[in-house]
Protein backbone atom coordinates (compact mmCIF):
# COMPACT_ATOMS: atom_id res chain seq x y z
CA UNK A 1 0.00 0.00 0.00
CA UNK A 2 1.16 3.70 -1.05
CA UNK A 3 2.14 6.00 2.06
CA UNK A 4 -0.04 8.58 2.35
CA UNK A 5 3.12 11.20 2.97
CA UNK A 6 4.92 10.16 0.04
CA UNK A 7 1.62 10.48 -2.64
CA UNK A 8 0.58 13.86 -0.62
CA UNK A 9 3.66 15.39 -2.06
CA UNK A 10 2.93 15.03 -5.52
CA UNK A 11 -0.41 16.14 -5.24
CA UNK A 12 -0.25 18.95 -2.82
CA UNK A 13 3.83 19.57 -3.09
CA UNK A 14 3.59 23.23 -1.58
CA UNK A 15 5.23 26.68 -2.53
CA UNK A 16 8.98 26.99 -2.12
CA UNK A 17 8.50 30.97 -2.85
CA UNK A 18 5.61 33.28 -2.94
CA UNK A 19 5.42 34.69 -6.28
CA UNK A 20 5.57 38.44 -6.13
CA UNK A 21 2.64 39.34 -8.85
CA UNK A 22 -0.44 41.34 -7.41
CA UNK A 23 -3.69 39.82 -6.76
CA UNK A 24 -5.76 38.49 -9.03
CA UNK A 25 -9.33 40.44 -7.82
CA UNK A 26 -12.22 41.60 -9.97
CA UNK A 27 -14.01 45.16 -10.08
CA UNK A 28 -17.09 44.67 -6.88
CA UNK A 29 -20.08 45.22 -8.21
CA UNK A 30 -21.00 46.46 -4.23
CA UNK A 31 -22.17 50.00 -4.04
CA UNK A 32 -22.53 52.47 -7.07
CA UNK A 33 -20.88 51.48 -10.34
CA UNK A 34 -17.95 53.51 -11.76
CA UNK A 35 -17.51 52.44 -15.36
CA UNK A 36 -13.76 53.82 -14.81
CA UNK A 37 -13.38 51.74 -12.12
CA UNK A 38 -14.51 48.86 -13.27
CA UNK A 39 -11.56 48.83 -16.48
CA UNK A 40 -9.07 49.74 -13.98
CA UNK A 41 -10.03 46.70 -12.00
CA UNK A 42 -9.35 44.76 -15.52
CA UNK A 43 -5.38 44.96 -14.82
CA UNK A 44 -5.51 42.58 -11.95
CA UNK A 45 -8.93 40.03 -13.44
CA UNK A 46 -6.69 37.87 -15.62
CA UNK A 47 -6.95 36.94 -18.63
CA UNK A 48 -7.86 38.91 -22.03
CA UNK A 49 -9.31 41.73 -19.50
CA UNK A 50 -5.78 42.46 -18.26
CA UNK A 51 -4.71 43.27 -21.90
CA UNK A 52 -7.18 44.93 -22.35
CA UNK A 53 -6.29 47.08 -19.52
CA UNK A 54 -3.12 47.19 -20.91
CA UNK A 55 -4.03 48.25 -24.71
CA UNK A 56 -5.91 51.14 -23.06
CA UNK A 57 -2.75 52.10 -21.15
CA UNK A 58 -0.47 52.05 -23.93
CA UNK A 59 -2.89 54.10 -26.35
CA UNK A 60 -2.72 56.37 -23.63
CA UNK A 61 0.60 56.70 -23.33
CA UNK A 62 1.18 57.19 -27.56
CA UNK A 63 -1.55 60.23 -27.19
CA UNK A 64 0.55 61.74 -24.08
CA UNK A 65 3.67 61.09 -25.91
CA UNK A 66 2.10 63.11 -29.29
CA UNK A 67 3.08 59.75 -31.09
CA UNK A 68 1.70 59.29 -35.14
CA UNK A 69 -0.90 57.28 -34.24
CA UNK A 70 -1.89 54.37 -37.36
CA UNK A 71 -4.74 52.99 -37.05
CA UNK A 72 -5.58 49.43 -39.40
CA UNK A 73 -8.69 47.92 -39.40
CA UNK A 74 -10.28 45.19 -42.35
CA UNK A 75 -13.55 45.34 -44.05
CA UNK A 76 -15.55 43.60 -41.46
CA UNK A 77 -15.14 45.92 -38.96
CA UNK A 78 -16.84 48.06 -41.57
CA UNK A 79 -19.43 45.90 -42.16
CA UNK A 80 -20.10 46.27 -38.38
CA UNK A 81 -21.16 48.63 -36.01
CA UNK A 82 -17.77 49.32 -35.72
CA UNK A 83 -17.70 51.83 -38.52
CA UNK A 84 -19.33 54.24 -36.48
CA UNK A 85 -16.45 54.00 -33.79
CA UNK A 86 -14.03 54.22 -36.65
CA UNK A 87 -15.87 57.58 -37.93
CA UNK A 88 -15.51 59.06 -34.37
CA UNK A 89 -11.77 58.94 -34.23
CA UNK A 90 -11.82 60.29 -38.07
CA UNK A 91 -13.96 63.04 -36.84
CA UNK A 92 -12.36 63.79 -33.67
CA UNK A 93 -8.77 64.18 -35.45
CA UNK A 94 -7.62 61.51 -33.23
CA UNK A 95 -5.49 59.14 -35.80
CA UNK A 96 -2.93 60.50 -38.19
CA UNK A 97 -2.91 57.46 -40.56
CA UNK A 98 -5.28 54.95 -41.85
CA UNK A 99 -4.52 51.30 -42.98
CA UNK A 100 -7.45 49.13 -44.49
CA UNK A 101 -8.82 47.12 -47.20
CA UNK A 102 -10.56 47.34 -50.16
CA UNK A 103 -14.21 46.39 -48.44
CA UNK A 104 -14.32 48.63 -46.17
CA UNK A 105 -14.03 51.35 -48.51
CA UNK A 106 -16.43 49.87 -50.66
CA UNK A 107 -18.71 49.32 -47.59
CA UNK A 108 -18.15 52.73 -46.60
CA UNK A 109 -19.46 53.93 -49.45
CA UNK A 110 -22.26 51.54 -49.97
CA UNK A 111 -23.24 52.42 -46.04
CA UNK A 112 -23.97 55.86 -47.41
CA UNK A 113 -26.95 54.56 -49.80
CA UNK A 114 -28.34 51.23 -48.79
CA UNK A 115 -28.35 50.45 -45.40
CA UNK A 116 -26.64 46.64 -44.04
CA UNK A 117 -29.57 45.09 -41.81
CA UNK A 118 -29.20 42.54 -39.27
CA UNK A 119 -29.78 38.43 -40.34
CA UNK A 120 -28.82 35.15 -38.42
CA UNK A 121 -25.85 32.96 -38.32
CA UNK A 122 -28.03 30.06 -39.12
CA UNK A 123 -29.70 30.62 -42.56
CA UNK A 124 -30.41 28.98 -45.98
CA UNK A 125 -27.60 30.62 -48.15
CA UNK A 126 -28.78 29.32 -51.67
CA UNK A 127 -32.57 30.82 -50.52
CA UNK A 128 -30.41 33.91 -49.28
CA UNK A 129 -28.78 34.25 -52.64
CA UNK A 130 -31.89 33.78 -54.97
CA UNK A 131 -33.49 36.63 -52.79
CA UNK A 132 -30.20 38.95 -53.75
CA UNK A 133 -28.82 38.70 -49.99
CA UNK A 134 -25.32 38.12 -49.42
CA UNK A 135 -24.16 37.12 -45.70
CA UNK A 136 -21.60 38.46 -43.19
CA UNK A 137 -21.81 36.58 -40.27
CA UNK A 138 -25.44 37.73 -38.67
CA UNK A 139 -25.30 40.69 -41.16
CA UNK A 140 -27.36 40.55 -44.21
CA UNK A 141 -26.22 42.69 -47.21
CA UNK A 142 -28.71 43.62 -50.23
CA UNK A 143 -27.35 43.26 -53.35
CA UNK A 144 -29.20 46.60 -54.00
CA UNK A 145 -26.58 48.39 -52.57
CA UNK A 146 -24.01 47.50 -55.14
CA UNK A 147 -26.19 48.06 -58.33
CA UNK A 148 -26.23 51.79 -56.53
CA UNK A 149 -22.59 51.42 -56.02
CA UNK A 150 -21.79 50.01 -58.94
CA UNK A 151 -24.17 52.70 -61.03
CA UNK A 152 -22.94 56.10 -59.16
CA UNK A 153 -19.20 55.13 -59.69
CA UNK A 154 -19.12 54.47 -63.03
CA UNK A 155 -21.63 56.99 -64.15
CA UNK A 156 -20.99 59.90 -61.79
CA UNK A 157 -17.44 59.38 -59.85
CA UNK A 158 -15.30 57.34 -62.33
CA UNK A 159 -15.48 60.09 -65.26
CA UNK A 160 -14.73 62.80 -63.09
CA UNK A 161 -12.06 61.34 -61.21
CA UNK A 162 -10.41 60.38 -64.06
CA UNK A 163 -10.61 63.00 -66.20
CA UNK A 164 -7.73 64.89 -64.31
CA UNK A 165 -5.21 61.93 -64.04
CA UNK A 166 -5.59 58.52 -65.92
CA UNK A 167 -3.61 56.86 -63.24
CA UNK A 168 -4.22 57.69 -59.45
CA UNK A 169 -3.59 55.81 -56.06
CA UNK A 170 -5.42 54.63 -53.75
CA UNK A 171 -5.37 57.34 -51.43
CA UNK A 172 -6.68 59.54 -54.36
CA UNK A 173 -9.64 56.72 -54.54
CA UNK A 174 -10.39 57.17 -50.96
CA UNK A 175 -9.56 61.32 -50.85
CA UNK A 176 -12.19 62.02 -53.32
CA UNK A 177 -14.90 59.10 -52.10
CA UNK A 178 -14.84 60.77 -48.57
CA UNK A 179 -15.29 64.16 -50.21
CA UNK A 180 -18.41 62.56 -51.98
CA UNK A 181 -19.81 61.31 -48.89
CA UNK A 182 -22.90 63.46 -47.25
CA UNK A 183 -22.96 60.87 -44.47
CA UNK A 184 -21.54 61.74 -40.51
CA UNK A 185 -20.86 58.18 -40.00
CA UNK A 186 -18.77 57.36 -43.21
CA UNK A 187 -14.86 57.31 -41.84
CA UNK A 188 -14.08 58.15 -45.74
CA UNK A 189 -15.74 61.58 -45.27
CA UNK A 190 -14.63 62.14 -42.57
CA UNK A 191 -10.65 61.07 -43.04
CA UNK A 192 -10.63 63.72 -45.68
CA UNK A 193 -12.20 66.52 -44.17
CA UNK A 194 -9.00 66.25 -41.86
CA UNK A 195 -6.36 65.35 -44.44
CA UNK A 196 -6.18 61.55 -42.80
CA UNK A 197 -4.49 59.71 -45.50
CA UNK A 198 -6.06 56.32 -45.77
CA UNK A 199 -4.01 53.57 -47.96
CA UNK A 200 -5.49 50.58 -49.38
CA UNK A 201 -3.04 48.66 -50.77
CA UNK A 202 -5.17 45.81 -51.97
CA UNK A 203 -7.85 48.10 -53.63
CA UNK A 204 -8.90 46.15 -56.20
CA UNK A 205 -9.95 43.10 -53.79
CA UNK A 206 -13.41 44.07 -53.38
CA UNK A 207 -16.73 45.31 -55.79
CA UNK A 208 -14.47 48.71 -56.20
CA UNK A 209 -12.29 46.93 -58.16
CA UNK A 210 -14.58 44.84 -60.04
CA UNK A 211 -16.03 48.09 -61.16
CA UNK A 212 -12.98 49.48 -62.02
CA UNK A 213 -12.31 46.49 -64.29
CA UNK A 214 -15.90 47.32 -66.27
CA UNK A 215 -15.26 50.96 -66.11
CA UNK A 216 -11.87 49.91 -67.65
CA UNK A 217 -12.98 47.44 -70.46
CA UNK A 218 -16.39 49.28 -71.38
CA UNK A 219 -15.38 53.34 -71.08
CA UNK A 220 -11.67 54.25 -71.17
CA UNK A 221 -9.00 51.79 -71.46
CA UNK A 222 -5.96 53.77 -70.16
CA UNK A 223 -6.83 54.31 -66.48
CA UNK A 224 -5.14 52.62 -63.86
CA UNK A 225 -4.40 52.26 -59.62
CA UNK A 226 0.11 53.13 -59.24
CA UNK A 227 0.33 51.83 -55.41
CA UNK A 228 3.94 52.24 -55.41
CA UNK A 229 3.71 55.57 -54.79
CA UNK A 230 1.92 55.43 -51.80
CA UNK A 231 3.94 52.44 -50.82
CA UNK A 232 6.31 55.32 -50.96
CA UNK A 233 4.09 57.94 -49.11
CA UNK A 234 3.28 55.47 -46.29
CA UNK A 235 6.90 55.09 -45.65
CA UNK A 236 7.64 58.49 -44.95
CA UNK A 237 4.53 58.90 -42.82
CA UNK A 238 6.89 56.63 -40.09
CA UNK A 239 10.26 57.49 -40.96
CA UNK A 240 9.59 61.53 -40.65
CA UNK A 241 7.73 61.15 -37.35
CA UNK A 242 9.36 61.47 -33.90
CA UNK A 243 7.13 58.51 -32.56
CA UNK A 244 4.86 56.50 -33.86
CA UNK A 245 2.16 54.34 -32.77
CA UNK A 246 -0.11 51.17 -33.99
CA UNK A 247 -3.54 50.16 -33.16
CA UNK A 248 -4.34 47.30 -35.40
CA UNK A 249 -8.16 46.02 -35.24
CA UNK A 250 -7.64 42.75 -37.14
CA UNK A 251 -4.85 41.41 -39.27
CA UNK A 252 -4.00 40.77 -43.02
CA UNK A 253 -2.51 43.39 -45.25
CA UNK A 254 -3.04 46.98 -43.08
CA UNK A 255 -1.56 45.27 -40.11
CA UNK A 256 1.43 44.57 -42.41
CA UNK A 257 1.91 47.56 -44.19
CA UNK A 258 1.65 49.37 -40.78
CA UNK A 259 4.14 47.69 -39.48
CA UNK A 260 6.29 47.36 -42.14
CA UNK A 261 6.62 50.49 -43.17
CA UNK A 262 7.93 51.47 -39.60
CA UNK A 263 10.86 48.96 -39.66
CA UNK A 264 12.21 52.31 -41.82
CA UNK A 265 11.90 54.08 -38.83
CA UNK A 266 13.95 51.31 -36.75
CA UNK A 267 10.40 50.05 -35.64
CA UNK A 268 6.92 51.76 -34.06
CA UNK A 269 7.52 52.74 -30.71
CA UNK A 270 4.29 51.41 -28.98
CA UNK A 271 1.38 48.59 -30.91
CA UNK A 272 -2.00 47.43 -29.23
CA UNK A 273 -3.22 44.14 -31.72
CA UNK A 274 -6.68 43.01 -31.47
CA UNK A 275 -6.71 40.10 -32.92
CA UNK A 276 -8.47 36.39 -33.54
CA UNK A 277 -5.66 35.31 -35.60
CA UNK A 278 -3.76 31.94 -34.51
CA UNK A 279 0.31 32.43 -34.14
CA UNK A 280 0.26 28.14 -34.78
CA UNK A 281 -0.15 27.85 -38.15
CA UNK A 282 3.11 31.04 -38.83
CA UNK A 283 0.91 33.23 -40.44
CA UNK A 284 1.55 37.14 -40.31
CA UNK A 285 -2.52 37.25 -39.55
CA UNK A 286 -1.56 35.17 -36.60
CA UNK A 287 1.95 36.75 -35.49
CA UNK A 288 1.71 38.50 -31.73
CA UNK A 289 3.37 41.67 -31.04
CA UNK A 290 6.62 40.16 -30.17
CA UNK A 291 6.89 38.43 -32.99
CA UNK A 292 7.54 42.24 -35.26
CA UNK A 293 10.40 43.22 -32.46
CA UNK A 294 12.46 39.90 -33.52
CA UNK A 295 12.08 41.65 -37.10
CA UNK A 296 12.55 44.95 -35.76
CA UNK A 297 9.18 46.44 -36.73
CA UNK A 298 8.08 47.15 -33.09
CA UNK A 299 11.01 48.70 -30.73
CA UNK A 300 11.16 46.61 -28.07
CA UNK A 301 10.46 48.00 -24.55
CA UNK A 302 9.12 47.67 -20.90
CA UNK A 303 5.44 47.63 -21.76
CA UNK A 304 5.54 48.98 -25.14
CA UNK A 305 2.91 46.47 -27.25
CA UNK A 306 0.05 43.78 -25.97
CA UNK A 307 -2.31 41.77 -28.14
CA UNK A 308 -5.47 41.81 -26.98
CA UNK A 309 -7.04 38.39 -27.76
CA UNK A 310 -10.90 38.67 -28.73
CA UNK A 311 -13.24 39.48 -30.85
CA UNK A 312 -12.88 43.28 -32.02
CA UNK A 313 -17.16 44.23 -31.98
CA UNK A 314 -16.27 43.54 -28.16
CA UNK A 315 -13.80 45.49 -27.18
CA UNK A 316 -12.62 48.04 -29.72
CA UNK A 317 -15.06 50.18 -28.68
CA UNK A 318 -14.62 49.40 -24.87
CA UNK A 319 -10.60 50.91 -25.49
CA UNK A 320 -11.68 53.83 -27.75
CA UNK A 321 -14.24 54.96 -24.78
CA UNK A 322 -11.00 54.73 -22.17
CA UNK A 323 -8.31 55.76 -24.64
CA UNK A 324 -9.82 58.51 -26.57
CA UNK A 325 -13.73 60.05 -24.78
CA UNK A 326 -12.97 59.87 -21.65
CA UNK A 327 -9.40 61.18 -21.48
CA UNK A 328 -8.02 63.98 -22.49
CA UNK A 329 -4.26 64.41 -22.86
Amino acid sequence: MADSEETREHVVPGTDKQHSGEEVKGYDFRGDFDFEDMLNAYENTGFQASHLKEAIDIVKEMREKDAKIFLTFTSNIVSSGLRETIAYLAREDFVDVMITTSGSITEDVIKTMHPFKMGEWDANEAELREQGINRLGNIYVESDGYVKLESWLNNEFFPDFFSEKKIRTPTEVAYELGKEMEDGNSFLNWASKHDIPVFCPALIDAEIGDYMFYYRQEQDSEVGIEILDDWDKLIHEAIESEKTGLICVGDGVPKHQAIMSNLFRGGTDYAVYISTGMEGDGSLSGAPPKEAVSWGKIKEDKRNYTQIEAEATLVFPILVAAGFKNFEV
